[in-house]
């Protein structure tokens, strides 16, 4: 399977999971790490700008990498996986957790 089909795959069981787990709109908990660059993380945080979100970062311990985590209320399983797309095409060497 290709790594697009995987990833749809992904957001198909995602979208499921949070269907079957959470009553919408609700708070949801995105982690994302990303080399330490000014850049990419100003860009995550354009993202989710005027949404509310609250967001922290840690930079690991030697410094190479940054911990970007957003606290956000989504309306439904649809907005969040649009989130996930959105992070993955806009910012470069992103890790999703």
């Amino acid at each position: 399977m290709s790594e697009a089909g995987n990833r749809e795959e992904f957001y198909k069981k995602l979208k499921k999971q949070l269907q079957d787990t959470t009553k919408w709109p609700s708070e949801y908990l995105y982690k994302f790490i990303v080399p330490t660059n000014k850049k990419e993380i100003e860009q995550i945080e354009t993202i989710f700008d005027n949404m509310g979100a609250v967001i922290n970062t840690k930079q690991s311990k030697n410094g190479k990498y940054t911990s970007v985590s957003i606290n956000v209320r989504m309306k439904n399983p649809d907005a969040v996986i649009e989130k996930y797309k959105e992070i993955g095409r806009e910012v470069k060497g992103v890790i999703s957790l």
